[in-house]
């Protein structure tokens, strides 16, 4: 897992609540469970741009950090499943607030990537 190489500052909620969602996919990871649990091949499908090594590693910090639970199931072949938990569900209106945000600016995006 990675590790930090400068602390987190615990004064500044702003900081702690990057520190959860700092990467590039962990906030698009818990967009796609807000609807349903989900196994890793239907997330890797979900989100082709991420390779699956860094999927599967940014899941694995959302479960440590309790944003998300995986579901083994015993069977066999052994089948899982990742599902958002309450505290992950509290994080989606932050995520629905950039959502909106980045729709109301596209112009911004158009220009700045040229789409």
């Amino acid at each position: 897992m990675y590790k930090r190489k400068i602390p987190v500052d615990l004064s500044c909620p702003l900081r702690l609540t990057m520190s959860l969602v700092n990467s590039k996919w962990k906030s698009c990871l818990l967009d796609e469970l807000r609807g349903a649990p989900m196994r890793p091949s239907e997330l890797h499908k979900a989100l082709p741009e991420a390779t699956p090594r860094v999927l599967d590693l940014q899941l694995k910090e959302l479960v440590d950090d309790g944003l998300v639970e995986k579901t083994i199931y015993p069977e066999l072949p052994p089948r899982s499943e990742y599902s958002i938990t309450d505290l992950g569900r509290s994080l989606l209106p932050i995520l629905d607030a950039m959502i909106v945000w980045g729709e109301t600016n596209r112009a911004l995006f158009e220009r700045k990537y040229g789409e």
